[in-house]
């Protein structure tokens, strides 16, 4: 009897023949990795696409220097048991050269990624970065084609993009222009936490619900870090909390929460009517536009 193909075995399809694509067609690729939920799934596709051999590319993280420590750890573990490569390229350094200006030293971080990313897209020369983003994460997103077309100033046009019928990708780029590809683009929230389940994936555990000091700030829960201190006049509070998205400290909030186990986790996103970065990223609590601005300039 032939088996019947469920919504994650189509998923998964089409995210590997995306890798595959991007494998035959581009010649010196990257993909991008952060030890997040996403890039973690970008990572299995990966396995399921070319294991037993090596991967046809280095993963890359674009490091502000303000990460959660457990999600490093992870990052460095799980590149470790691949046996893969990984290229680290700093915030940190990009500041150093100059090219990277802090209007204050408090400032958050995440938005000055795209120059350190367009500066090691320069100094690798890669052709295309493979990233774990998502239609239903951010409305600008869901304007890009899974083949996003970047410049040679690493700049994003939405209106001029390549058509994508019959899931035929074009990759072909001139010296200097590349793209991102996104094989997860059509996954959801719960898709990835349903897959993360069906193949037992590891997660950092700063996931999972545990109990941290935080502050209530600007309707948001920001913990304290570091990074993010007590301000005057506001309250420590240990609550029980996870983190639905993770990214630099200064603009990862998490949420109230008591779901432990992936499972907890799957019927919790099952009932939320809130978005997934709309809750917890606050670089993300801007207008469209913004973001759209962001992207054109080579944000993710």
């Amino acid at each position: 009897m032939k088996k019947l193909l469920s919504h994650l075995d189509w998923l998964e399809s089409e995210a590997i023949h995306i890798m595959r694509e991007v494998a035959g067609q581009c010649s010196n690729p990257v993909l991008l990795f952060s030890g997040g939920k996403d890039s973690l799934c970008l990572l299995r596709v990966a396995e399921k696409a070319f294991r037993p051999g090596r991967f046809p590319f280095p993963m890359m993280h674009i490091d502000t220097g303000h990460n959660y420590p457990e999600v490093i750890n992870f990052r460095d573990k799980k590149i470790n048991d691949l046996g893969e490569r990984l290229i680290v390229a700093s915030l940190e350094d990009s500041m150093k050269k100059g090219s990277i200006v802090l209007k204050s030293n408090d400032e958050p971080r995440n938005k000055y990624q795209s120059i350190t990313l367009l500066e090691a897209i320069e100094e690798h020369d890669f052709d295309c970065c493979i990233g774990g983003a998502r239609r239903d994460e951010e409305k600008a997103r869901a304007k890009e084609r899974i083949m996003s077309f970047r410049d040679e100033f690493g700049q994003w046009d939405p209106k001029n993009q390549r058509p994508e019928l019959w899931d035929l990708y074009n990759a072909k780029v001139h010296k200097g222009e590349n793209i991102r590809a996104f094989p997860i683009s059509n996954w959801t929230e719960m898709d990835v936490w349903q897959y993360i389940e069906r193949e037992k994936l590891e997660l950092p555990n700063i996931y999972f619900a545990h109990q941290r000091e935080i502050v209530r700030r600007d309707n948001s829960i920001v913990p304290v870090t570091n990074v993010t201190p007590v301000r005057e006049n506001e309250l420590v509070e240990k609550i029980m909390v996870r983190f639905r998205t993770v990214g630099d400290i200064t603009c990862t909030a998490p949420v109230e929460s008591d779901a432990d186990t992936v499972e907890k986790i799957i019927l919790e996103t099952a009932s939320t009517s809130i978005s997934e970065r709309g809750a917890t990223r606050l670089d993300d609590q801007v207008s469209e536009a913004s973001m759209e601005q962001r992207k054109k300039e080579g944000y993710f």
